[in-house]
């Protein structure tokens, strides 16, 4: 059994084959792969080698102490912690070893095609439709709220695929090519001036059975992989203590003691407390994901990270007073990733107003905790046993 010395052994063994101060950065990292360290947990030949997921740290710290690079997780996100897993749990062997090694490097960007104009909140009543003509399935749809789609080369896609049977059975699980015939990116300019936002425009794309993944009509059992990743990735991410929006905020205020008051300073005490005891919940919760799949507390915890980066970024702009007014550039970009620290109060203000929205909606993974974490009654849905093709729209 791989433990830490031999995880030890292994990445000084990389290091000595391929020195990070001489060895191109995509060699490396393909080397990495192969060689298992990637993600230690994956099964061996697809950049694992089965060790227990607790033990990627040993790696990482070996690889960090001698400058090795990374694979930029930030600007893969999508891929590393939403298309990855679920490739891993319903890809068949060919689509394992087609796209986890290319998706870890970042040599191919992801995104996600699953939110629509009329199937955001009630992701299972998306009406983008793929019929089947032999061996390829032609689909026509609009999709919305697209990260990466104008960087992506692959994305998660699900789509109707029989209209006849009730919304959550009629779905099926593809894996998009964006650079096939028929797909449309449109920046989707947001509050902040950047459309790092997009809409897709699906017309006649065809995409080979081979990549379903999944069986057809099981896709929104599929789906619930990756949206269970998503949460846990947005909301379970590791960061230092005054990481993430606390940090800017605390700063102005050991920097700039002429902007304190009472009010305030108690305000910003309990945030702090606040955010202190969300890292350590999201610690748990990745100890947690040692044992097995994400579950349902991953809704919790991105509840947390939008309720808290929300009330944070409003206390600093308070605390700045006039100067929290300003805007640094509202110049029309499309980000590789998004920044929260990089930018100004104003920035994080308005960007941050997003965070109920994206990866699931505050109100939807409300009922999320009640019914699957607390146990609490189910809502009454009328439309569960009725056709999509008759639901109202």
């Amino acid at each position: 059994m791989t433990d830490a010395v031999e995880l030890r052994r292994r990445t000084q063994e990389l290091l000595a084959a391929h020195p990070p101060a001489t060895t191109d950065r995509l060699d490396f990292l393909r080397a990495r792969f192969d060689a298992g360290l990637a993600w230690v947990h994956y099964p061996e030949g697809l950049g694992g080698l089965g060790a227990p997921r607790s033990l990627q740290v040993v790696v990482d710290a070996e690889l960090e102490a001698a400058g090795a690079p990374d694979n930029d997780p930030r600007r893969i996100g999508i891929g590393l912690g939403m298309a990855a897993p679920t490739i891993l749990k319903y890809g068949t062997e060919e689509q394992k070893q087609r796209f986890l090694r290319p998706l870890w490097t970042g040599e191919e960007v992801w995104c996600q095609l699953f939110s629509e104009p009329g199937a955001g909140s009630d992701l299972a009543a998306l009406g983008t439709r793929a019929v089947r003509e032999g061996d390829t399935w032609v689909v026509n749809g609009q999709k919305v709220w697209t990260s990466s789609a104008h960087l992506a080369r692959w994305a998660i896609l699900i789509a109707r695929t029989d209209p006849d049977v009730p919304k959550h059975a009629g779905i099926t699980y593809f894996l998009c090519d964006m650079t096939d015939p028929g797909v449309e990116v449109r920046p989707l300019r947001q509050i902040t001036g950047e459309a790092e936002f997009n809409e897709v425009f699906l017309t006649d794309v065809r995409i080979p059975d081979s990549r379903r993944l999944g069986e057809v009509g099981d896709g929104w059992r599929v789906a619930q992989t990756t949206l269970n990743n998503e949460r846990v990735a947005i909301g379970g991410m590791r960061l230092p203590r005054e990481g993430g929006m606390i940090g800017p905020v605390a700063k102005t205020w050991r920097d700039r003691p002429e902007l304190r008051t009472h009010d305030l300073h108690q305000r910003l005490l309990k945030l702090w407390v606040d955010a202190e005891v969300s890292r350590f919940t999201a610690e748990r919760l990745r100890q947690q994901l040692v044992a097995g799949q994400p579950g349902p507390e991953g809704a919790g915890m991105k509840l947390a990270f939008a309720r808290l980066n929300q009330e944070i970024s409003g206390l600093e702009v308070e605390l700045r007073g006039e100067e929290g007014l300003l805007y640094d550039d509202w110049t029309m970009r499309r980000p590789e990733q998004v920044n929260f620290t990089g930018r100004d109060a104003g920035y994080r203000y308005l960007r941050s107003k997003g965070n109920s929205i994206e990866g699931g909606t505050s109100e939807v993974l409300l009922n999320i905790v009640a019914e699957r974490v607390l146990g609490l009654p189910a809502e009454p849905r009328t439309d569960k046993d009725v056709a999509w093709k008759d639901l109202a729209r």
